[in-house]
């Protein structure tokens, strides 16, 4: 069942440490199966809806999703965040 990595970055403080991170999580989560749906700032917010950056990555299964998170390259781009951000990353079933 496809599983959906959403992450919304509520605060980005140093934009060199997202720069670093960015650079090394693409490939680290592409390498691991997952493919970018979209990314970047929301052309329209509603409700409750900040209009902050916000990553949606698919993968194959959950179990895919949560080992990109737990692999190596992608600890790495972790350790380079460093801080940089503050981010609520959640990994989603599909409903199908």
């Amino acid at each position: 069942m496809t599983a959906y990595w959403v992450s919304t970055y509520v605060e980005i403080t140093d934009e060199t440490k997202l720069a670093a991170y960015a650079a090394l999580a693409g490939p680290a989560l592409t390498g691991a199966g997952g493919t970018f749906l979209a990314r970047g700032l929301p052309a329209g917010v509603y409700e409750a809806g900040q209009p902050t950056r916000t990553v949606l990555i698919a993968f194959d299964s959950v179990e895919q999703a949560v080992a990109a998170h737990e692999s190596p390259a992608y600890q790495e781009a972790l350790d380079a965040l460093d801080g940089g951000a503050v981010r609520d990353l959640r990994i989603v079933p599909s409903a199908s």
